[in-house]
């Protein structure tokens, strides 16, 4: 199940088909992932705030006081098995936030229809609600795969074949950060 709202109505003017893109873009994320421990069935939320809203869950959340385009509050004792769940159950998994204003200017620059865009940061959250990461280079490039994997799945081109890296580590291949 996933409960999809709508906390700033900019979105429903930006993005009129958010509900069925969202809904796609989370199914696509779940269906390239390592199903779930004992195959239950996952419930998670998607919150459309704005970038007052971001920031003040970043700020309080993460200790960083402006806004960032999606964060993920994931409850991973579901994910590494710490919680016993039984097949079939419904189990809430956490919920995906994104900012209109920085999603927004985010697609401008990098001239990608919003809708991509936002299917792209759907995805990604939805892989962090379910433990991937991408602190280190070999899990970044695990997540990115996945990424890819599901984007495909939505005829979305691949976010990462254009983008500058930001910085490289020793021989190794480059991390966004």
């Amino acid at each position: 199940m996933i409960e999809i709202r709508v906390a700033d109505a900019a979105w429903r003017s930006a993005l009129p088909d958010m509900r069925a893109l969202s809904r796609r873009a989370v199914e696509a994320a779940l269906a390239v992932a390592p199903p779930l421990p004992a195959g239950p069935k996952a419930e998670l939320s998607l919150l459309f705030a704005n970038d007052e809203a971001m920031r003040a869950l970043n700020r309080d959340f993460r200790g960083k006081d402006k806004s960032t385009n999606v964060l993920a509050f994931a409850n991973l004792d579901v994910v590494d098995g710490a919680t016993p769940v039984a097949p079939g159950d419904q189990v809430m998994l956490g919920d995906v936030v994104l900012a209109l204003e920085t999603v927004r200017n985010e697609a401008v620059k990098a001239r990608k229809p919003l809708g991509h865009h936002v299917s792209h940061l759907i995805v990604h959250g939805v892989l962090h609600l379910l433990g991937f990461d991408h602190q280190k280079a070999r899990e970044a490039l695990a997540m990115e795969a996945l990424e890819r994997a599901a984007l495909a799945r939505l005829g979305i081109d691949d976010p990462y074949e254009a983008a500058q890296p930001l910085r490289t580590t020793r021989g190794r291949r480059p991390v966004m950060a």
